[in-house]
């Protein structure tokens, strides 16, 4: 890693116990030199004892803000401490660090504002439910409808973002309560770098998934859909620079 670069990683977590410990002492281990901010999102269990007990920091929100504004809060951090370069880190330990670096050197040689750790744009052999499979394959067919560019992988949750998008998420409004598949249509469309590339995952062995149960996946797809239908709407309609 260029000493000059400085990258913070993103834990958002909440009622993580089981698994916490695992991504902090993965990143301690294959990326060194980046910082660590976890963010706790108002966890029920012993989230907040394991991390003091890693040492590690972070920041122990009085409410539960959901998985959007725990890692805006980490972005808001980021931008106010002039990172060069957030990595979005799952805390159930499905991310691993080697792959992130992978992310940092390909934002690093392309330049790309945003770079997506996909699971699917090669055989990674990661176990997609089925019904997920169906959603991210509808998601990915609507972002190349709006924008041209295939996404294969349009919610995956392993991302790094340059200093430039740092700043624009930082601001009230720029990242939606699901900010998946409709936020990089968005990004695509106001002319952001979105670059992709292949990363391996492993499966959450404890706790519950944020889109467990029957009704958050609906809400989650009827949002995103909707979000979509608005972004398509705005690209249509929006007004073109008058010729100077």
């Amino acid at each position: 890693m260029n000493r000059e670069d400085a990258v913070l990683f993103i834990v958002p977590a909440f009622n993580e116990e089981k698994n916490i410990r695992r991504p902090i002492d993965d990143i301690k281990e294959s990326f060194k030199g980046a910082d660590i901010l976890v963010v706790n999102d108002c966890s029920s269990d012993n989230t907040v004892e394991v991390l003091r007990e890693t040492g590690v920091n972070y920041l122990n929100l009085p409410v539960n803000l959901g998985y959007s504004g725990a890692v805006q809060t980490g972005i808001i951090y980021a931008h106010r401490n002039n990172y060069d370069y957030v990595i979005q880190f799952d805390g159930d330990g499905q991310h691993l660090a080697k792959e992130a670096y992978k992310l940092y050197e390909a934002i690093k040689s392309s330049g790309a504002n945003i770079v997506i750790g996909s699971r699917f744009l090669e055989n990674t052999e990661y176990k997609h439910p089925f019904f997920r499979r169906i959603g991210t394959r509808f998601f990915s067919f609507l972002i190349k409808l709006l924008t041209g560019q295939k996404i294969t992988d349009p919610t995956s949750g392993l991302q790094i973002l340059d200093k430039t998008t740092i700043a624009k998420y930082s601001e009230p409004g720029e990242y939606p309560e699901f900010p998946d598949a409709n936020l990089i249509a968005k990004m695509i469309i106001e002319g952001y770098t979105v670059n992709e590339i292949s990363c391996k995952m492993t499966q959450r062995t404890d706790g519950v998934s944020m889109h467990s149960g029957i009704m958050k996946p609906v809400k989650y797809a009827i949002k995103c859909t909707y979000s979509l239908m608005l972004i398509g709407l705005f690209k249509i309609f929006r007004r073109k620079p008058k010729n100077v």
